[in-house]
């Protein structure tokens, strides 16, 4: 799969993950240097946001609006994902005040396992995906453009649909 940055061209490297099947498991550390698995994830339904680098603009309006949307929907796990370090992650949520869970993937095996890694820039792309609790892909959106915000209405509606 394909998408742009500005005139570029990136290839996402990585096995693509489509809607009805199930979300291969997998385990990154969180701030506070757990080990979390999709699996433990899987009580509710889950939203994973995936940003390319939360210390850029758009990965910061991205991540700000969901973990506001995660104060008004009970019975949903919030998960982000980038490629930055604990301690990248650490601070930009001190500085902006968002208390969702933050893990990392600096090795990119979530990034290649879910076919979202730009290896060409070492980063991930920005997606949202929608897990039911048997952890089926009940949504899927890895945007285009790099640079544009995903549709945070289409994504939240088909998690309300779960809780």
């Amino acid at each position: 799969m394909n998408i742009t940055k500005g005139e570029d061209i990136l290839t996402l490297v990585g096995t693509e993950r489509n809607v009805g099947e199930k979300a291969p498991d997998f385990t990154l550390n969180n701030l506070e240097d757990q080990a979390i698995s999709l699996g433990q994830l899987l009580t509710k339904p889950v939203l994973l946001n995936i940003v390319p680098d939360i210390d850029t603009r758009v990965c910061s309006i991205q991540t700000k609006r969901f973990n506001q949307e995660a104060a008004s929907i009970e019975g949903a796990a919030f998960v982000t994902i980038s490629k930055n370090t604990k301690e990248e992650q650490a601070n930009w949520c001190a500085a902006e005040g968002v208390d969702m869970e933050m893990l990392h993937d600096t090795e990119f095996t979530f990034g290649r396992n879910y076919g979202l890694l730009i290896e060409s820039l070492g980063l991930l792309a920005r997606s949202v995906f929608v897990l039911d609790k048997d952890g089926t892909i009940v949504y899927r959106e890895i945007v285009a453009e790099l640079t544009d915000e995903p549709d945070y209405n289409a994504a939240l509606t088909e998690l309300r649909k779960l809780v």
